[in-house]
């Protein structure tokens, strides 16, 4: 499940929007090479070089013997090259000017073999007109594919400039969802530290005005040392929601991991006449994560649970792979949560207990998100909550390292 109030979102008020993209600028070298050969690429070499290929083929054809009449089918079918190249190149125009030219220049050769050889003269006709008509056909296609690529560039660029603008869009939305969160966290810190600070200045009004009995200035110095030691407490969960450290990723078994916080959180369960029971699957296999701060998450939802259920009764501990990825659930016998506050419990400052920060669950989503996983929530179907974990079981590649592994 999602929070509505994901914790990430107050880290990332501290760090800097995305850069929109310019159009693949970062990729491309503006700089223009001096290439010796690059006038030889113009349309008008090309159209030369077609011509004196249309030429020599005409030549060809001319000191060619008549009797060579294999050597002039060759010849003949060659008249193929010129005009296809003009008709990609230049289009059905480029192709009709090839064909004229070509049948200028070969006009000699053609009136030459007419009276002796005629069935050389009329397969040259044949052949040119089949071959034009097929360099004008390519022709018509180059210029319809050609209008077609300067569409797609058209609606690339257009397409890129309006990315651009939206990706600046969504910079501003994000900076102003960002100010948005940190003012309600704000907001949520100021209300939580003015109770205690209310506590504390009026202990200190009463031991100020020194007729206070001993018994008094004993409840009063209590209720400083309490009401400072709660401050101190949620300034310290506050930092630690606000600056996470980074995960210190090492092989871990899960086994181990539960039972050891479970032995941690035996002592509150038994004062409480709730069972723990551990359900783990076979065969889990190591997962790559911090163990300090998974013990942390861990901890933090197994109190709850014994806290939340009213002994006698049980809070299960299950643990099974599916999907590639670890998942853990911890099932109380509480009361559940309201369904209108369900989608709050991972807010900061939200809590359902009279002394409590409600930062504990802000600060476990924060630390299973930077682990690349999830954490959610939800009412069982007869009574009771229960907590799901989802972890990957190999450590998630940053962009940089999953570049480099590719």
């Amino acid at each position: 499940m999602e929070p509505r109030f994901p914790a990430s979102d107050i880290t990332a008020a501290l760090s800097l929007p995305l850069e929109a993209p310019r159009s693949g600028a970062a990729w491309e070298n503006t700089e223009v090479m001096s290439i010796p050969w690059q006038n030889l690429r113009s349309s008008r070499w090309k159209a030369i070089y077609i011509g004196i290929l249309i030429l020599l083929l005409a030549i060809t054809i001319w000191l060619t013997p008549p009797r060579a009449v294999e050597l002039h089918n060759i010849l003949h079918h060659l008249n193929f090259l010129p005009f296809m190249i003009a008709g990609m190149i230049f289009g059905w125009r480029g192709a009709v000017w090839a064909l004229l030219f070509a049948t200028l220049v070969q006009t000699p050769t053609i009136v030459r073999h007419w009276t002796h050889w005629p069935m050389d003269a009329q397969d040259q006709v044949v052949e040119l007109s089949i071959f034009g008509a097929a360099g004008i056909i390519a022709g018509f296609l180059s210029d319809r594919e050609r209008i077609q690529r300067k569409r797609v560039e058209a609606t690339k660029t257009e397409l890129e400039h309006v990315y651009t603008e939206l990706r600046q869009k969504i910079d501003q939305m994000k900076k102003a969802e960002r100010l948005s969160a940190v003012g309600q966290l704000a907001a949520s810190l100021a209300h939580e530290i003015r109770n205690p600070l209310a506590s504390i200045s009026g202990a200190a009004g009463i031991l100020k005005r020194g007729h206070a009995s001993q018994e008094n200035t004993d409840e009063c110095l209590g209720i400083l040392e309490k009401e400072s030691q709660r401050l101190n407490k949620l300034l310290t969960n506050f930092l630690d929601f606000a600056r996470p450290r980074l995960p210190r990723y090492q092989p871990v078994n899960p086994g181990t991991l539960i039972e050891s916080v479970a032995s941690i959180a035996r002592h509150s369960a038994i004062l409480r006449d709730v069972e723990l029971v551990i359900e783990e699957a076979k065969n889990i296999p190591a997962v790559e994560c911090d163990a300090e701060q998974l013990k942390q998450v861990l901890l933090n939802l197994i109190i709850n649970a014994v806290q939340a259920t009213e002994g006698p009764g049980t809070v299960q501990i299950r643990s099974f792979v599916r999907q590639n990825r670890l998942q853990i659930e911890i099932c109380d016998e509480g009361s559940g949560i309201a369904p209108e506050q369900q989608e709050k419990i991972f807010d900061p400052f939200f809590t359902t207990k009279e002394n409590g920060t409600g930062l504990g669950l802000a600060i476990a989503a924060n630390i299973i998100e930077q682990h690349g996983g999830t954490l959610s929530g939800t009412n069982n179907p007869e009574k009771g909550m229960t907590f799901r974990l989802e972890l990957p079981i190999t450590r998630p590649l940053k962009p940089g390292e999953a570049t480099r592994a590719q």
